[in-house]
C-alpha cells in the first residue's frame, strides 16, 4: 500500500439521525464541532444527519407526501388527458 495516501484526521465518528435517533459510528474525516459519549463511556466526534436507512422512505417502506399547495392534483388534472 502506498504511504501518505490517507487523511491525517481519518477517525471513529459517531452519525446521529435527527428524525429517527439512530446513532452509528463509522470512520470518518468529516469536521465536526460537537462530541458525544458512545456506549463504551468514550467521547468521540459527533456529525448530525437528516436521513439514514432507518428513516429513508425506500427502506422502511413509509412513504411521506408532503402536498402543502396541491402540486400534485394540478399535476394530474394538467396531464390526465
Amino acid at each position: 500500500m502506498k504511504k501518505d495516501i490517507h487523511p491525517s484526521n481519518y477517525r471513529q465518528v459517531v452519525f446521529k439521525d435527527m428524525s429517527s435517533d439512530y446513532e452509528f459510528m463509522n470512520k470518518s474525516c468529516v469536521n465536526t464541532k460537537e462530541t458525544i459519549t458512545w456506549k463504551d463511556g468514550k467521547e468521540y466526534p459527533l456529525f448530525k444527519i437528516e436521513i439514514s436507512d432507518k428513516s429513508h422512505p425506500f427502506f422502511t417502506g413509509k412513504q411521506n407526501f408532503i402536498d402543502s399547495t396541491g402540486r400534485i392534483d394540478r399535476f394530474k388534472k394538467r396531464y390526465a388527458k
